[in-house]
């Protein structure tokens, strides 16, 4: 049975965290500036919670803003209607976007459920709870040869019903691979660069080298 992959760390040194026994909408501090400014929160609150626990310590960080995967160091997937997108980087940490649900009012927060593929069932990551401001979330260490599944799922206030959870399946590359691609790569392109010049000199000695031989060569019989 593989070993069970980490989930994300609650709270880092420089996070500021807190504990709470009551459940309430995660909400960020406020934002310095003039009111009604109407700028994005500088703060993404979230809570991790380990399984079977109903609750876990309050953590901030601070939202990945115009992050854009780019083709060498990531792969992007998508939930099938695109409203989720994992972008799994390069140092196997994946990088969770998402963008304002519909409607907007009366936005409490986002679930959001991992799960892992094993060798002969699925299981459970930790939960994450999100604030309504939160559009992204950073998963920092997934393992490799594991598939992943996670789902996000918007929060309303009571009556409004929660609508379906978006979710998107990715497998990380393992970290050896990754090096050994690189490493072919690397090589494929020294070889090409050693065949180019192989040709070249092929061709160099055909027509400087042998042609003057080989003309010597026709020459003799019509002096005899």
């Amino acid at each position: 049975m593989p070993r069970r992959p980490a989930c994300p760390a609650c709270c880092r040194p420089s996070s500021p965290c807190s504990s709470s026994g009551r459940r309430r909408p995660l909400k960020a501090p406020p934002a310095a500036g003039p009111e009604g400014s109407g700028s994005e929160e500088p703060w993404c609150p979230y809570k991790v919670g380990a399984e079977g626990a109903a609750d876990g310590r309050l953590c901030f960080r601070t939202p990945a803003r115009g992050f854009q995967c780019q083709a060498r160091g990531c792969r992007a997937h998508r939930s099938p209607s695109g409203a989720l997108v994992a972008n799994v980087l390069r140092n196997g940490s994946v990088l969770l976007q998402w963008g304002p649900p519909r409607p907007a009012a009366g936005l409490r927060g986002f679930a959001l459920n991992c799960s892992w593929d094993g060798t002969y069932t699925r299981f459970p990551c930790d939960s994450v709870e999100l604030g309504a401001a939160c559009r992204d979330y950073l998963l920092p260490e997934a393992h490799g040869s594991v598939r992943y599944r996670l789902c996000l799922q918007p929060r309303y206030a009571p009556p409004r019903p929660a609508p379906p959870a978006q979710c998107v399946e990715f497998r990380v590359e393992p970290a050896a691979m990754r090096d050994i691609v690189v490493a072919m790569t690397a090589v494929g392109g020294s070889i090409c660069v050693m065949l180019v010049f192989i040709c070249l000199l092929v061709a160099y000695i055909t027509e400087n080298l042998m042609s003057p031989a080989l003309a010597g060569a026709a020459a003799a019989p019509h002096r005899a």
